[in-house]
């Protein structure tokens, strides 16, 4: 990791994830699943946080938007984007409120607890899987 990457990890409150992302835990994700059956786990996973409220949930554009509102006050929104039959990928961005520049990395921490439980409620495939798909 270069030293711009270091300095924008620190000095940030939000974090997205993406497919070429220089840390891996914070690549997209793949799931063997159809987007309908993954908007709906996603749904009931963010529907079931403590503290978090469904802002919107926009099926055509296969987004969930959710205002946390307990602990550190977040923005979390979620995508999700069926690249091909039974490969969907998911992408979070989080941003949190704070008058800091920075919230000690809870963006990133918030991103990875959301995938470990994705995790346990869908066939995870793969990391950073665009390209290999694409062909």
């Amino acid at each position: 990791m270069g030293i711009k990457n270091t300095f924008r990890k620190i000095f940030s409150t939000s974090t997205e994830t993406r497919e070429r992302h220089h840390e891996e835990s914070l690549k997209t994700r793949y799931y063997k699943t159809m987007k309908d059956k993954a908007m709906t786990e996603v749904e009931t996973m963010l529907r079931n946080r403590k503290g978090f409220e469904i802002a919107s949930v926009s099926e055509d554009h296969g987004e969930i938007v959710v205002n946390v509102k307990t602990g550190k006050k977040s923005f979390v929104v979620a995508t999700i984007i069926m690249v091909r039959p039974f490969r969907t990928a998911v992408d979070f961005s989080v941003s949190t409120e704070t008058f800091l520049f920075t919230d000690f990395g809870h963006s990133r921490k918030m991103i990875r607890e959301l995938y470990a439980d994705l995790d346990k409620r869908l066939q995870f495939v793969g990391t950073g899987l665009g390209d290999e798909l694409a062909k």
